[in-house]
């Protein structure tokens, strides 16, 4: 197959004077951010190897862009199904053996071009109950929640939160040669911390269908507002504003896997570095990290066997308070 490459997507940074977080305006300069590969190499391709971390002390608000990825259209079939060769989960069972306990779905949130819905998974890997309240009421025990709108006549599942440990997916509307298309790589947005894998600890989330917006309070405290700004055809937008910078641990992390180059979900990385002239591209697992980016771009220039339509992700925006050489 012929394959013109692109560059990578271009994510508008954030042209704020200021920040706002409940009415109240901070003074808030864009600024670059360290990114970190923690990546392991593995055989699983149902196993998150990949792993950037995204860190800054100083970070108010950033962005995150699912783009369908620039082969989109020579796909004439999608591969999306699980692929177990070489894998072995015994060791994150939990102990638990035999038949399971089927998810139990719930209807969240009904609305004329908007709907949510939950899954409570009785085998979910974290027991932790984080409760979920849309519009106005409370939901506890969510593992799963998955965020639908009315497109086309039809309904498209655009984004998914997994509240115990705080991994998001997002993507487009479907491309409308194929009228569907594949979830890929996870983003972590807030204090990523190390429970066995990297996770945010959520201590409740809300969200308002009417703007589109998350409420997300953490468990070691501080709040952020996520929203989603834009979707189409083309991508979906997140903005995601902290109510005070996180500080220490990452604010951010993408979390995909990397088999083979014709088996991943994320195969490159491409940064754009302050006060570089060009863009720098690497293979995602031999990815040198950056000290101070501008925006970061990963996802595949090449055709894939698994969730071959999976979307590229790119983080950018970075917005901060304070020193603008903070790390």
């Amino acid at each position: 197959m012929c394959m013109r490459l692109s560059r990578p997507a271009k994510v508008v940074g954030l042209a704020l004077a200021g920040a706002l977080w409940g009415g109240v305006a901070f003074a808030a300069d864009k600024i670059a951010v360290k990114v970190e590969n923690k990546s392991e190499p593995v055989l699983c391709a149902e196993k998150d190897n990949v792993t950037l971390t995204l860190s800054h002390a100083a970070v108010t608000s950033f962005r995150v862009e699912a783009a369908h990825p620039s082969y989109i259209g020579t796909i004439d079939k999608d591969n999306f199904a699980p692929d177990w060769t070489a894998c072995d989960f015994a060791a994150e069972a939990l102990g638990q053996a035999g038949p399971q306990e089927p998810p139990k779905k719930v209807s969240l949130y009904e609305g004329l071009d908007l709907s949510v819905t939950g899954f409570t998974i009785p085998s979910f890997w974290r027991k932790r109950s984080v409760p979920i309240t849309i519009d106005g009421k409370t939901f506890d025990d969510i593992h799963l929640l998955q965020v639908w709108v009315r497109h086309a006549e039809r309904a498209e599942e655009v984004l998914v939160l997994y509240p115990t440990d705080g991994y998001w997916r997002a993507r487009p509307l479907p491309p409308e040669h194929l009228g569907w298309s594949a979830y890929g790589s996870s983003v972590l947005v807030g204090p990523v911390e190390d429970a066995g894998r990297p996770v945010v600890n959520l201590a409740a989330v809300a969200f308002d269908p009417k703007t589109r917006v998350f409420d997300l309070a953490f468990a070691g405290g501080g709040a952020a507002k996520l929203t989603i700004s834009k979707l189409d055809r083309e991508r979906q937008v997140l903005d995601v504003t902290f109510d005070k910078p996180i500080g220490g641990p990452p604010f951010a992390a993408l979390r995909s896997m990397y088999i083979t180059k014709f088996n991943n979900d994320v195969a490159e990385v491409a940064v754009q570095e302050e006060g570089a002239p060009a863009w720098r591209e690497e293979p995602v697992m031999s990815f040198s990290g950056a000290a101070k980016a501008l925006q970061l771009w990963t996802g595949r220039t090449a055709v894939s066997r698994h969730n071959t339509s999976a979307p590229d992700t790119v983080f950018g925006g970075f917005v901060g308070v304070g020193t603008s050489d903070a790390k």
